[in-house]
C-alpha cells in the first residue's frame, strides 16, 4: 500500500494512518505513507513515531490546503517517496462556526478552499498514479454535508460540495480503474472534539440520541476507510458511506407517539 493522507497528524487521520500500517503489517505487506499536515508539530512525532514502530515507512508532507500550489506539491512528494500512489485520503478540514447572514466572504472561500477545492486538486494531481496503480480514492465528508447544520458557516456547503464531487469523480475515473469514494462520519470524540466531551451532560445528551448509544471514535472511521481502500471494496465506487451509528437516519424515531416494542 501507498498512501497520501491529509490532515493526518491527529484525530482521524492520524488514525487512518495507523489502521492501514497494522492491517499491512499483519497481512505480511510493506506500506509507504505519505503524511499531510501543515506543520510540524508534537502529533505528528508521535505519529511518526508508532508508524515507524508497526513497520512502516513514512513521511511528513507539509503545507496549507488553502493555497492553491500546495496539493500538487504534496502529490508529487508523495509520489516520491512512495514510488507511486495506490490510495489518496483526502481528511483534511476545517470548521468555521457562524450564521450565514453574518458569514464574510473571507471565511466562505477558506473553508471551500480547503474541504472542497483541495480535495479536487489532490485528485487532479493524483489521478495519473492512481490510474497506473488502478488505485483508490476516499475523501472524508460530514454527516453535516448530508443534513443541513445550521450556523455552520460554509461547511455544510462545501462538504455538501465534496460528496457530490467524489460521486463526480467515480463516474469520470471510473474507465481508468479508479474507484473513488466519500466516507461521512457522525458525531466523533476526537483530540479536537475532546473539551466539548469532557462536559459530562452533553456527552451523555449526545450519546442518547444515537442509536447505538455511543459517540463515534476516529478507529471506527478508520476501519471504514481502510475497508474501502482494499480489494474487498473493489466494486464500491462512487458511495457516501455514513458512519454516524444511525444517527442521520434516526428522525423518525424521535417523533411522540410512534409505537414502541416493551
Amino acid at each position: 500500500m501507498r498512501a497520501l493522507i491529509t490532515g493526518a497528524s491527529r484525530g482521524i487521520g492520524a488514525a487512518i494512518a495507523l489502521q492501514l500500517a497494522r492491517d499491512a503489517r499483519a497481512a505480511g505487506q510493506t506500506v509507504r505513507l505519505a503524511i499531510g499536515a501543515t506543520d510540524h508539530g508534537e502529533h505528528l512525532t508521535k505519529l511518526l513515531s508508532e508508524l515507524k514502530a508497526l513497520s512502516a515507512d513514512a513521511v511528513a508532507v507539509l503545507g496549507d490546503l488553502s493555497d492553491p500550489t500546495v496539493p500538487a506539491r504534496l502529490v508529487s512528494e508523495a509520489e516520491d517517496f512512495c514510488g507511486g500512489l495506490d490510495a489518496l485520503v483526502c481528511n483534511a478540514g476545517i470548521l468555521g462556526p457562524s450564521p450565514l447572514a453574518q458569514l464574510d466572504i473571507d471565511s466562505w472561500d477558506r473553508l471551500f478552499a480547503v474541504n472542497t477545492r483541495a480535495t479536487w486538486l489532490l485528485a487532479k494531481a493524483a489521478h495519473p498514479a492512481l490510474q497506473d496503480s488502478r488505485g483508490a480514492m476516499v475523501a472524508v465528508a460530514s454527516m453535516a454535508g448530508m443534513q443541513a447544520h445550521p450556523n455552520s458557516g460554509a461547511y455544510s456547503s462545501s462538504k455538501a460540495a465534496m460528496i457530490m464531487l467524489c460521486q463526480q469523480l467515480a463516474l469520470e475515473w471510473a474507465a481508468d480503474g479508479i474507484r473513488v469514494n466519500s466516507l461521512s462520519p457522525g458525531m466523533v470524540h476526537t483530540t479536537l472534539t475532546d473539551r466539548l466531551y469532557q462536559n459530562a451532560e452533553v456527552a451523555a445528551r449526545r450519546k442518547a440520541i444515537v442509536p447505538l448509544h455511543r459517540i463515534g471514535q476516529p478507529e471506527d472511521i478508520a476501519h471504514t476507510v481502510a475497508f474501502l481502500l482494499s480489494p474487498g471494496a473493489g466494486y464500491i465506487t462512487g458511495q457516501n458511506i455514513c458512519v454516524d451509528g444511525g444517527f442521520t437516519h434516526s428522525l423518525m424515531s424521535t417523533i411522540p407517539g410512534m409505537p414502541k416494542t416493551d
